[in-house]
């Protein structure tokens, strides 16, 4: 594989936002403080985009958690190391398809595979067989999982995946390292250059993006919009998405440290869809069906439903197998409840199955895809 040199986006990051490109000047105008006549226009013209450029499509996916084991200690995260309370579980490659081939039954060609970090349970080989085992049955295959270096994400790619997903919390390094204090997400650094390792690898598609309610809200998209920006002139190759979850209730009770109300995100979609037309936008089933609804049309190009964030959400799989995990290490279960399963990482608003969203979007004169990649596009 052909070695890249790529310019490193720390020191855009550090001079945020004292010193900011004429993009970003532009898209800093758009965060303004704003009446809601003006964020109605907004929302107006970035509809109007998102049409010229996507049609009427909406891509629909689901994740596949694999595992919610973790080393992490995010304070946030229902899967964070010092929930010792929670049940976990790493599923098996046959419980992975058993899953995946519940998600083909429901519709789905894209699928996201999801887990925790930790190499005794997460490992590459683990990853690998996982993508392998899938790749003849799903189409579409993303990864958002711990980071890695280029050559190991280049074996995912020659697995079968297409899709990297690194979300990097928070742009604020003082949070950040509040946020997290062990584990190797400790590294601000290392974790926000994940996107560029991706490339490197091979990725066609990478997806970023922040977790909003931990640090100022419109100081978060600012970071976020110029590693967009950033991306987009070094890593040209790939294409991007781009997401905004706001943070949900997750074991741990972890509350939200700053506000961003339906009003913020709305102005949040539009700024990004006014300054980046051709930019995929993720919405997640993390916010409430009605606003999915109302935001669906404005400029997400992209949607999950009916999703389960714990590993075997789908069909039950992996329930035999739950374990408490304490200081990184494995620890049994005395007794189970009867209808014991493992942890999810956040709460889902949006309980919707994947066939009520796509009528959701008929209705609004969208067009729900399931499909719009094939892996023998490449073959040739």
């Amino acid at each position: 594989m052909e070695t890249l040199m790529l310019t490193s986006f720390i020191p855009v990051l550090d001079a945020l936002p004292q010193r900011k490109s004429p993009l970003m000047e532009r898209f800093a105008a758009l965060l303004e403080p704003k009446g809601p006549a003006q964020i109605e226009a907004m929302a107006r013209e970035s509809r109007l985009i998102t049409r010229r450029n996507f049609g009427r499509t909406m891509r629909l996916f689901a994740p596949l958690y694999v595992s919610n084991e973790c080393v992490n200690n995010c304070s946030y995260c229902g899967f964070s190391r010092d929930n010792n309370a929670i049940l976990r579980v790493t599923l098996t490659i046959d419980q992975v398809v058993r899953e995946a081939r519940h998600l083909l039954e429901q519709g789905f060609r894209n699928i996201l595979l999801v887990a925790g970090e930790h190499p005794r349970f997460v490992s590459e080989g683990y990853l690998e067989d996982c993508i392998r085992a899938l790749r003849d049955l799903v189409p579409t295959i993303g990864i958002e999982v711990g980071p890695m270096e280029a050559p190991e994400y280049e074996r995912m790619v020659k697995a079968g995946a297409e899709g990297l997903v690194v979300y990097h919390e928070t742009y604020d390094r003082v949070v950040y390292e509040q946020m997290h204090t062990a584990g190797p997400k400790k590294d601000f650094d290392w974790r926000l250059a994940c996107p560029e390792r991706g490339y490197e690898g091979g990725f066609r598609r990478i997806g970023i993006g922040a977790l909003f309610g931990l640090s100022d809200w419109r100081l978060e998209a600012l970071r976020l919009a110029a590693h967009l920006e950033h991306l987009y002139k070094h890593c040209w190759k790939s294409t991007f998405t781009v997401a905004f979850p706001r943070l949900r209730p997750a074991a741990g009770g972890f509350k939200p440290m700053t506000d961003f109300p339906d009003w913020a995100l709305v102005q949040t979609i539009c700024a990004f869809r006014l300054t980046f037309p051709e930019v995929g936008i993720v919405l997640s089933t993390r916010e409430p069906a009605p606003l999915r609804d109302a935001l669906a049309p404005l400029g997400i190009t992209m949607m999950s439903a009916g999703s389960h964030t714990e590993p075997g959400g789908y069909t039950g799989a992996g329930t035999e197998d739950l374990h408490l995990t304490v200081r990184g290490r494995r620890v049994e279960v005395e007794s189970k409840e009867e209808k014991a399963r493992a942890e999810g990482q956040f709460g889902i608003a949006d309980e919707r199955t994947p066939h009520g969203v796509a009528e959701m979007l008929r209705s609004r004169g969208l067009d729900p895809v399931w499909k719009d990649w094939d892996p023998a596009i490449l073959a040739a």
